[in-house]
């Protein structure tokens, strides 16, 4: 039987895990997870923002490609998602948790698909069974939403009898004196929120995992597990609320000369209340110590759930992926949330587990390949025992990384990863830089040696890895790298001209149409029947 457990967390940063280098935060299941397979440590996702991220997760298609650029834009009908692929292939396929997706309610209408029905399910659910979605973030405006869900139906069986307790118990505090404080503000982060930890959304999440496994006999299956955390509100349940201190707080990185001059994109996003609140050191020793705790949280989750697999003989045929949406600024670079392609927001933490014998050579292994989000489902479809379309999936399968010794990387393998970017939807943004809705595009070209953004209609921004790795000093205007920058943008074009278009054909069928309208006995241009024979037509032949 051949499982596959892909495990997501949201906004989780590359550099927040013990084995990922943080010098505080002791995460030791995960960090066994990575033991038992290959952690790779320059995985990208491509896009910075929750949505567009997932959806290319689970099509296996860049943002350009799928067109879902941002949160709440609707993935269209006729994407294939990772449902699609896997269901054929006999894996029940399954979320407990978060995807983001929005469904192409209008489409689905226009072709009469009910919501309701089998395939409703799955074009509005990313292809996943529903075991038990949650999106999480339901502030008071979002409480009817937040009712739908199993969640919200558990804290209101345990007794949390308000109208949204997933926001006044999961993700509040008894404030001193009264009263509720809420974790939407910074502020109130150290506090405890108004449940025991084993109620609250991690817990929670992780037992519905179990029970999924536990019901689902014989048949092999996929489990989406996609964590909530540690995605603001920011606030935890004692005693994660209180592991980590200011101490506990790596210092930002960043350097007074980001802020003299920058990009005009840059420089908007530095004015977003969320960036001028985390470049102050005491916003960051109020909320970074929660954060922290919340990933603990998770790694003490996932020990239960490990041993729970463990107990039940899954954990020898099941492939395990750890992995998160986007990263997290927490006041590097002066900015806060995510959004830009800095490190601290694009790369991801990636860990990949192959329980097959012919990964046993690269287990515990560090690749330093360039891998990103798209590389997930082409994996699971090759490790399912199937074939990925080429002609559809733009991603790579990872198992050649995996089941070759350890650190080798295939010959031809990509030397550029890609994010993409649209801030169309942030309103300040868009207004403050004069721009239209579709004049908002930024794309990110990673190689190892730069990184380089396009911006609609403004320079670009550059950044030599080799020479600072911390991103800290701009060269995109600096007309001595012009020539650099004129490179990247030409591979910019040939990568825009490289996408999936021919999505309904495969490669093969393509080339096996070639003369086919002469076998039918379609003539069009030839002079004579003699041309025919030939192909093509002679000159001295024709008048």
């Amino acid at each position: 039987m051949t499982n596959i457990l892909f495990i997501m967390c949201d906004q989780l940063r590359h550099d927040y895990l013990s084995c990922g280098g943080h010098p505080h935060l002791k995460t030791p299941n995960i960090d066994a997870l990575a033991a038992r397979g290959v952690r790779f440590d320059r995985a990208y996702v491509q896009s910075p923002v929750c949505g567009p991220s997932r959806m290319s997760y689970y099509t296996g298609r860049y943002v350009a490609s799928h067109g879902a650029i941002w949160n709440f834009v609707p993935l269209r009908v006729g994407e294939r998602t990772m449902g699609d692929y896997l269901r054929p292939l006999g894996l029940r396929t399954a979320l407990v948790g978060k995807t983001h997706m929005a469904a192409d309610e209008a489409t689905m209408a226009l072709y009469g698909i009910a919501k309701d029905s089998v395939e409703g399910v799955h074009l509005a659910e990313c292809g996943f069974e529903p075991y038990d979605r949650d999106d999480g973030i339901y502030p008071p405006g979002f409480t009817e939403k937040g009712k739908k869900t199993g969640y919200y139906r558990y804290l209101r069986d345990k007794g949390y009898d308000t109208d949204n307790p997933w926001h006044d118990f999961a993700n509040a505090a008894e404030r001193q004196g009264g009263g509720t404080a809420s974790g939407w503000y910074l502020a109130n982060a150290p506090l405890a929120v108004r449940l025991p930890a084993e109620e609250t959304e991690t817990p929670y999440m992780t037992r519905r995992a179990m029970d999924f496994m536990a019901e689902a006999g014989d048949r092999p299956w996929c489990l989406h597990l996609s964590y909530i955390k540690p995605h603001w509100p920011l606030m935890a349940p004692a005693p994660y609320n209180a592991m980590y201190g200011p101490e506990h707080v790596v210092p930002a990185v960043r350097d007074g000369a980001e802020k003299q001059a920058p990009h005009p994109v840059y420089a908007e996003f530095q004015s977003h209340p969320e960036s001028l609140n985390f470049s102050q050191d005491k916003v960051r020793e109020t909320a970074i110590p929660t954060y922290m705790g919340l990933v603990k949280q998770i790694d003490d989750s996932l020990g239960e759930l490990f041993a729970f697999m463990e107990e039940k003989g899954l954990m020898q045929d099941t492939m395990i992926v750890f992995c998160s949406d986007h990263g997290d600024y927490l006041g590097d670079h002066w900015l806060g949330e995510k959004e830009l392609f800095h490190e601290c927001a694009v790369r991801v933490p990636m860990i990949v587990v192959d329980p097959s014998p012919e990964a046993d050579g690269a287990r515990g292994s560090v690749s330093h390949a360039l891998v990103e989000a798209v590389d997930l489902l082409p994996t699971f479809i090759e490790f399912a025992g199937g074939t990925p379309p080429d002609h559809v999936l733009e991603g790579r399968s990872l198992l050649p990384l995996l089941r070759g010794p350890a650190g080798r990387v295939p010959a031809g393998w990509r030397d550029m990863a890609v994010s993409e970017f649209d801030y169309s939807f942030r309103r300040f943004a868009r207004e403050t830089l004069g721009r239209d809705v579709d004049e908002c595009g930024t794309t990110m070209l990673r190689t190892e040696r730069w990184k380089y953004v396009y911006c609609d209609g403004f320079r670009p921004m550059l950044f030599d890895l080799a020479a600072d790795p911390d991103e800290l000093n701009d060269l995109g205007g600096d007309p001595d790298h012009g020539p650099v920058c004129a490179s990247f943008q030409a591979r910019l074009f040939l990568w825009m001209r490289q996408r999936r278009r021919h999505v309904t054909i495969s490669r093969a069928d393509i080339a096996a149409w070639t003369d086919k309208a002469m076998g039918y006995g379609i003539r069009i241009g030839f002079w004579s029947e003699d041309e025919t024979v030939r192909g093509r037509p002679d000159e001295t032949s024709t008048p």
